[in-house]
């Protein structure tokens, strides 16, 4: 029994679990269960079940060993066809719907006999849902949004997901006997924030089409297309989709290029490479008769073409190629760049891990600096600090400075903007911090002309250093609010205030598209992990990724900066 399938029963029994309203802490032991099989280094679970390894895995218990055991040698649960045989499918399916929880589905089941999301529609339509007990018109359109929403992003998993399961397929394609190197190629590669499917390109020692038809049999497998060709498109049992290409040793510096996208970066390519009297055929570089000309690597095709290397993350047709040409790529930020990071939060509001813990973390990753910037007062929702609540927070960060050698810890805080524009706390407690970060929490639903003078007003107070997740936006959940960003990154670029570029993976916010805009208009950027623990620090590599993609190099990045500079800025603001 192959761990796809083994995680992705689990996960259908939990679901199943919390539809028809049983315990949840038994659904979220099935959940439990499917993360850790996920993890499992292993593709098959049958050694482990026989050595007794598999018990001994965190997370698995005898019930859900039980059903794994049961998978293994039958093959199938017969308590996840029980469940099964008890719920309609449209249920499930229902669950994907943001915002719709099983208490609501339930809801609508039991007082509607709607099973399906097309007659969730029609009930939405007709105004039925809105008369349910509880729900009104708000919920209806909401809902109504919520199932648009799906519609069009059912296909996509966010960054971290995708890269985590190709990782797993690359290891498998990897261990076939008849694969020399295989590379991760696709959307994956050029770190988009939401990612369709896996593309791989595997070099091959053996017969190409052999290698590709290996993987459509291979266990965990929905259906597949392609076999007994170069590419094979396989869907797995779980909805992942992997796009195998698999080429001759010497094809493969061109078939990496060309399955790494994106469709307008390879036009502009091929174009120049018309223009040089090159052609791009298949997966092979043709001179001006017809005669190969040898890639053995990606800068070797672009230097074939009179172009400097353009990094996967700026191929999206935004430019690169013509500054490709004129040697004017910029040298985009690394992880290496960065010195510290400022938006974090502690035990002191919704974080789970000590001021002295987050900062000992920080300090292992090589960083210089970290800023504590817990909820504001009026974050009622998230534990937000009331001003003598703050003063002692200082004391602890004064005593954890003192502990700390050639580390510092500084003084921020998240304050929400008000509806009609004010950063909490009054100027004298603003006037304590280091640094203020200042973010939209609430209030979404306003019109973009209320949305974006609400910010503005913000920016205009002097104590403000950085926007936080400038958009509001929560990736295949929420989409951004209404607000003018041309006119927010003007003002900010013009003020002084830096613009967050939000790098928790549910965010991502700022847009590297508006990433670029802000470099265009001379704003500066701050890359925060909105770090909840410590392990959220870890967060800053997917920022990273969209800086990169948004053209942004070390300068402008505030936190590529050192403490002393961030606090003087914070400062200069004040003093103006």
């Amino acid at each position: 029994m192959d761990t796809r399938t083994a995680a992705h029963t689990l996960n259908r029994i939990a679901d199943l679990l919390e539809l028809h309203e049983q315990s949840r802490f038994k659904a979220s032991a099935f959940r439990n269960a499917a993360r850790a099989v996920a993890a499992l280094d292993a593709t098959d679970l049958r050694p482990a079940l026989q050595d007794g390894s598999l018990a001994q895995v965190r997370g698995i218990g005898p019930v859900t060993l039980s059903v794994l055991t049961e998978l293994a040698q039958a093959g199938e649960s017969s308590y996840l066809q029980q469940l099964s045989e008890d719920t309609p499918e449209g249920l499930v399916e229902m669950l994907r719907i943001p915002g719709l929880g099983t208490a609501k589905i339930r809801a609508i089941h039991e007082g509607l006999d709607i099973d399906t999301v097309h007659e969730l529609e029609e009930a939405v339509r007709d105004g039925r849902v809105a008369r349910l007990p509880r729900f009104g018109p708000r919920m209806a359109e909401k809902i109504a949004r919520g199932i648009a929403f799906l519609r069009e992003t059912t296909p996509f998993v966010l960054y971290p997901r995708a890269l985590a399961e190709a990782r797993r397929l690359l290891s498998a394609v990897n261990a076939h006997p008849g694969v020399e190197r295989a590379e991760i190629a696709g959307s994956i590669r050029r770190r988009n924030e939401i990612i369709r499917d896996v593309d791989i390109v595997a070099a091959c020692r053996e017969r190409p089409e052999s290698v590709a038809t290996a993987f459509v049999h291979a266990p965990g497998v929905r259906d597949a297309i392609g076999a007994g060709t170069r590419t094979v498109n396989i869907r797995y049992v779980d909805g992942t989709l992997l796009h195998l290409h698999c080429v001759e040793p010497d094809r493969f510096a061109v078939a990496l290029w060309r399955a790494t996208g994106s469709v307008e970066h390879e036009r502009e390519m091929t174009a120049r490479a018309a223009a040089c009297g090159l052609t791009v055929a298949d997966d092979r570089l043709l001179g001006p008769t017809g005669e190969r000309v040898p890639v053995p690597d990606e800068p070797a095709l672009y230097a074939a073409l009179g172009l400097a290397y353009v990094e996967p993350e700026l191929r999206e047709g935004y430019g690169e190629v013509q500054a490709a040409a004129a040697r004017s790529l910029p040298s985009l930020i690394t992880t290496r760049d960065l010195q510290g990071v400022l938006h974090c939060h502690s035990q002191y509001s919704d974080g789970t891990s000590t001021i002295g813990e987050m900062a000992a973390a920080a300090r292992a990753r090589g960083w210089s600096y970290l800023g504590v910037s817990d909820h504001s007062q009026s974050a009622l929702y998230a534990g937000g600090l009331s001003p003598e609540t703050v003063m002692s927070q200082h004391e602890e960060i004064d005593r954890v400075n003192e502990e700390l050698a050639g580390f510092r810890v500084l003084k921020g805080i998240e304050a929400d903007i008000l509806i009609d524009g004010r950063v909490d706390y009054e100027s004298s407690m603003l006037d304590r911090f280091d640094y203020v970060i200042a973010s939209v929490h609430s209030r979404f639903a306003l019109d973009a002309t209320a949305m974006t003078e609400r910010v503005l007003r913000a920016l205009d107070d002097p104590h403000v250093t950085i926007l936080g997740h400038p958009t509001g936006r929560l990736l295949l959940t929420r989409e951004p609010y209404a607000i003018d960003m041309e006119a927010v990154l003007s003002k900010a670029a013009a003020v002084g205030v830096a613009v967050e570029l939000n790098a928790d993976p549910h965010r991502l916010d700022l847009d590297w598209r508006l990433c670029l805009e802000a470099k265009r208009l001379g704003c500066s950027i701050e890359i925060g992990p909105d770090a909840h623990s410590t392990a959220g620090l870890d967060n800053v590599e997917l920022g990273i990724g969209i800086a990169r993609k948004g053209w942004l190099e070390p300068a402008d990045v505030l936190n590529a900066m050192s403490a002393d500079v961030v606090t003087a800025r914070a400062r200069r603001r004040r003093a103006a």
